[in-house]
């Protein structure tokens, strides 16, 4: 019996013998590429738009900064207070708080300002004696040279420092309306935050409602965490710096505590910066060996920091790997500056924090 004819292929069949074999992990691959392409073009459309409302935004973090500071302590006078009172009397002791730091810092300088323009002048004269010495041996004439082409670079750029110097007026009247809008948010989060919370679940389906909800309350656990643990951490950071300077005699030890309090707020790299600028001062004012000393203050505080105090205050609170801390900070300085910087590290945190509530209520739907 003759063998039967040979059917013709299917076009399907055609097409995959045509087509070249594609191995499944690159497959694989290309698939993950471009969804992490559009998530991040998302990301970035995301930040675009919010960019448009910087200050909006940054009005809005400080504020939940504050309240994430008042908050507890008009919970605690509101036991004895009403409610509008007790929020009144926190906020007002905080100012008075900011302000009265702020007016000791200025004293402090001003008080200081005459010797301390001594030290310098002296001081500058010391560093450059040394530097005119081996193993430098520069010649005796060069900082005279460079102090005139300093005069001369000023005074032709006269003009683009005066509208710096404007440009720098209308910032802080920029840097005032933003601090006004966040404490004016503040005061409302403080009085009725968990009411304005509530009326945002409500907005939602049923069904999504209990994971906002369960977001939500780990978002603001995580945040208010991190905040009064980073208040800690810089409290703590301040008070070694300062007791340290005033020990060498370091001039404005009590202005160059606040810098290193307020540096702190940026994980990592804040602290070594307020510390070199002190150590500049101390080479200006003290010589390089209390400079030296200072340099190692940088060491010995880093070590502090990172080995004692973020493990105890803020392990409970924000558990972030020391790298994504590295990476965080310097990924919101390049996208965003200081800002950036500041704001980085706590929202990394309340993202890993939600994302964790989340997966934990997916494995417990109950």
């Amino acid at each position: 019996m003759p063998p039967p004819p040979d059917q013709p292929a299917s076009p399907l069949a055609r097409r995959s013998r045509e087509e070249p074999h594609v191995p499944g992990l690159l497959r694989t691959a290309a698939a993950y590429a471009w969804r992490i392409i559009a998530v991040g073009f998302v990301v970035h459309v995301t930040f675009s738009v919010l960019g448009q409302f910087h200050r909006i935004a940054v009005a809005v973090f400080l504020g939940l900064v504050i309240t994430a500071v008042l908050r507890p302590v008009a919970d605690l006078l509101a036991r004895l207070l009403p409610r509008p009172l007790a929020v009144a009397t926190a906020l007002v002791a905080g100012i008075v708080l900011v302000l009265g730091a702020l007016a000791l810092v200025g004293e402090t300088a001003a008080d200081q300002r005459s010797g301390l323009e001594r030290e310098f002048v002296s001081g500058i004269d010391r560093i450059e004696r040394q530097l005119e010495e081996p193993p430098f041996r520069l010649p005796p004439h060069a900082f005279d040279d460079l102090q005139s082409r300093i005069g001369k670079l000023l005074s032709s750029h006269r003009s683009t420092l005066v509208s710096t110097a404007l440009s720098g007026a209308s910032r802080l009247l920029e840097v005032l309306t933003v601090l006004a809008l966040a404490v004016f948010c503040a005061v409302f989060f403080t009085y009725s935050g968990d009411r304005q919370w509530k009326w945002v679940c409500d907005q939602f389906q049923p069904g999504a409602r209990r994971r906002v909800t369960v977001a939500g309350r780990a978002a603001w656990r995580t945040f208010t965490g991190y905040t009064h643990g980073i208040l800690l951490v810089a409290a703590t950071n301040a008070v070694l710096v300062g007791i340290a300077l005033l020990a060498l005699g370091v001039p404005l030890a009590v202005p160059l505590a606040l810098l290193e309090f307020v540096a702190a707020f940026i994980p990592l790299i804040g602290s070594p910066i307020a510390l070199a600028i002190a150590a500049v001062v101390a080479l200006a004012s003290k010589g390089a060996v209390i400079a030296l000393v200072v340099v190692a203050l940088i060491v010995v505080i880093g070590q502090i920091e990172g080995h004692l105090l973020h493990p105890i205050v803020m392990s409970w609170a924000v558990r972030l790997h020391p790298v994504v801390v590295a990476l965080a900070v310097v990924g919101g300085a390049v996208a965003a500056g200081v800002i950036g910087a500041v704001v980085a590290v706590p929202l990394v945190a309340v993202v890993w924090s939600v994302h964790q509530a989340l997966r934990g209520l997916a494995d417990d739907p109950a």
